[in-house]
């Protein structure tokens, strides 16, 4: 046995400090300097001892030597040092006993005093259930057999004590979500899009006609993250230190496991409350596909903005979390993070899944792609939060939902090609006007592009596509071959809507509507092509070519409508306009024919007048390029057949009823046609 210490020499800074008057606090520096060989061992004592008397943590170990992991080990065999170790775990034993007496109370709302007494308690009983037997010295063996078994129930208390803490904590310190704030700026409104495409008459099959809406209001740029210059913290920072005291312990003492299903536990939770902030619900396949479009939409909308916010924001303040409490241990932090987190994902994965699934039909598919662009943006994310192998399967979980939504878009498109091919509407647009399908169709294809990037690495160049387009003999067949995916497949799905738009022209029983109908589509069709980035994909060859289709349908129409009017106002050599060369009987009959002709002008021309007054051509520039054509084939022939036999009429009996018109009163019908008026127009004005 080694001798006893000398006493404290007079001049030791801690007794000076304290004047003579406590003796305890000298002798415990005292002590901890006779007996430390090394400044580890002597940190070790000062901690043990603070636990018997929070008083002795002033003591400093400044005065005593660097480590000397040599050494470090010699003082345990001490019988001192037992004894004071002895001393330090029966108030630590007491400590713990009197807090797990007072389960209704929370060490970690009590004083910073206390906290640290309990958690410098915590510690005693750790260290010594680890040295298990071999803490005392010489036959105190069985005592200390006896100390390790009494410190293994008070680290089971503490550790059942600081669990209940841990999960207090959390909850107590969790930072509500505040989605108005957290939710992005969708400057975008994606087919907005699509909520713009009226779901009306004709057109059921794929959705039918729309409004025209600008693309650039459908999809703006990038998502903004408004947490750029900030952080969204989980739990509030005051509690994070207090955290990782309790993680570390529990960790020391063998408790891991337990620490990772409290942490996970409540983390899980408050995530699921997280994502019903965010709108997010836990729905399965059958109840999404009952749910109608409307609120279908809108979950998608929701969707698109939640798994930003969930990667950017929630995921990352948890990853933050995970590393701040549990640095304890990588295995730990990882696991934990995996753990809390994976359902949080697979919540959202599983929207994804049942969308996916869901019937193909048209207007889902800009939200589709909203959802595709998204969880793609954010995979490069989750691979960089999720830094260990454990995260690797559920970057797969999240890579094969995105697979399923690329296979939904493509059947998608697929299936609106079908559509387009099979819609067989029979009823024939009144007016001639632009049909409803038209409009959706071409409005649709000008929102797609906005998607080009994603949808060019969806599509393939199939052997279909290539054979269905190499058919086109009016395409430029150089800059077919140039063409990306998306623009092929754009082509191909114009080719199937003029084939439709052309056997829908044949419901006409007027072939000059029949012509109408034909040009006022196509021309709508050019102008939503010239106007848009459809124009670059599709080529000014394309474009050149329906628009000698458009001359070609504005030809046709001005034979078939006003050959049988004009011929009516040919000279078919019935004399000058004197009517003063030949027989009586051969100017009664020269005069006869030419009343006819004018009766029978005025019938054809109001005839005309009184149905193409109801056809309407919506594009102004159109109208009146067709209006004076009219003009300028109508009137200098009826002005030249009036100032010839007009005469031979005029002044007679009832001429009245022959020459019914001045060529300003033709020129001021004509400037009634294709208004779309609703009923039979009054074309009472005639010369008086």
């Amino acid at each position: 046995m080694s001798a006893a210490p000398p006493p404290p020499p007079p001049e030791s800074p801690v007794a000076a400090a304290a004047g003579g008057g406590d003796k305890v606090l000298a002798a415990a520096q005292h002590i901890v300097k006779s007996l430390a060989t090394s400044k580890n061992a002597a940190d070790d004592m000062i901690r043990i001892l603070s636990g018997f008397d929070n008083r002795l943590s002033q003591i400093t170990s400044d005065l005593f030597p660097s480590p000397d992991l040599a050494a470090d080990s010699d003082e345990r065999g001490n019988p001192l040092w037992g004894q004071i170790s002895a001393a330090a775990f029966d108030a630590a034993e007491q400590l713990i006993q009197v807090w797990d007496g007072t389960p209704e109370a929370l060490v970690f709302e009590a004083t910073e005093d206390e906290v640290a007494e309990y958690l410098s308690a915590v510690d005693v009983a750790i260290e010594h259930l680890a040295r298990g037997s071999g803490g005392g010295a010489g036959g105190a063996g069985s005592s200390s057999s006896s100390t390790a078994g009494r410190a293994g129930v008070a680290v089971q208390l503490a550790m059942a004590r600081l669990e209940e803490e841990l999960r207090h904590l959390m909850v107590r310190h969790a930072v509500p979500l505040d989605p108005t704030g957290l939710f992005f700026s969708l400057r975008r409104l994606s087919l907005g899009s699509m909520d713009d495409l009226d779901t009306s008459s004709e057109f059921d099959a794929a959705t039918p006609h729309s409004i025209d809406v600008a693309p650039e209001t459908a999809r703006g740029g990038p998502l903004v993250n408004p947490f750029e210059d900030q952080v969204f913290d989980p739990v509030r920072p005051e509690a994070v230190d207090d955290l990782r005291a309790i993680a570390d312990r529990m960790a020391r003492a063998g408790y891991s496991r337990e620490l990772a299903d409290a942490y996970c536990g409540i983390r899980r939770d408050l995530l699921d409350e997280y994502l019903s902030a965010l709108g997010v619900e836990r729905l399965s396949i059958d109840e999404v596909q009952r749910i109608e479009w409307k609120h279908l939409n809108d979950k998608m909308k929701k969707w698109v903005q939640a798994v930003k916010t969930v990667v950017r924001v929630l995921l990352a303040g948890e990853r933050r979390l995970c590393d701040q409490v549990l640095s304890v241990s990588d295995e730990l932090r990882e696991e934990c993070f995996i753990e809390s987190t994976k359902g949080c994902i697979m919540q959202i994965l599983s929207f994804g899944d049942a969308v996916a699934v869901c019937p193909r039909s048209p207007e889902k598919l800009s939200r589709i792609l909203d959802m595709y662009e998204a969880l793609a943006e954010v995979i490069p994310e989750m691979k960089d939060l999720c830094l260990g192998s454990s995260g690797d399967g559920v970057i797969s979980d999240v890579q094969a939902n995105l697979d399923r939504l690329g296979d939904a878009i493509r059947g998608t498109l697929f299936e609106f090609g079908k559509v387009l091919q099979l819609e067989s509407s029979r009823r024939a647009m009144t007016a001639g006007e632009i049909h409803p399908m038209t409009r959706y169709v071409m409005n649709y294809l000008r929102l797609l592009v906005v998607y080009s990037d994603t949808l060019d690495a969806l599509l393939d160049d199939n052997a279909d596509d290539q054979i269905d387009l190499a058919r086109a003999e009016d395409q430029d067949q150089e800059h077919l071959e140039s063409m990306t995916p998306l623009g092929k497949r754009l082509l191909k799905l114009i080719s199937y809507l003029e084939a439709n738009l052309e056997e829908k022209s044949k419901l006409y029983e007027d072939s000059a509507l029949e012509c109408i109908f034909s040009m006022n589509n196509l021309l709508y069709i050019v102008q939503k092509v010239r106007d848009s980035e459809l124009g670059k994909i599709l080529g000014d060859h394309w474009v050149k070519r329906r628009n000698g289709k458009i001359r070609q349908y504005s030809k046709s129409y001005l034979r078939i409508s006003w050959m049988k009017v004009l011929s009516f106002l040919k000279d078919d050599g019935h004399g000058s306009g004197s009517g003063s060369s030949g027989s009586g009987s051969g100017h009664s009959s020269s005069r006869m024919s030419i009343k006819e002709k004018f009766k029978n002008f005025n019938l054809a021309f109001e005839e005309i007048y009184r149905n193409q007054t109801t056809w309407k051509v919506p594009d102004p520039q159109l109208r009146e390029e067709l209006k004076i054509s009219i003009s300028e084939n109508v009137i200098p022939a009826y002005r030249a057949f009036l100032g010839r036999y007009g005469s031979q009429v005029d002044g007679g009996r009832n001429s009245g009823k022959y020459i019914k018109y001045t060529p300003e009163d033709l020129e001021s019908q004509l400037s009634d046609l294709f208004e779309g008026a609703p009923g039979p127009a009054n074309h009472s004005r005639r010369r008086t």
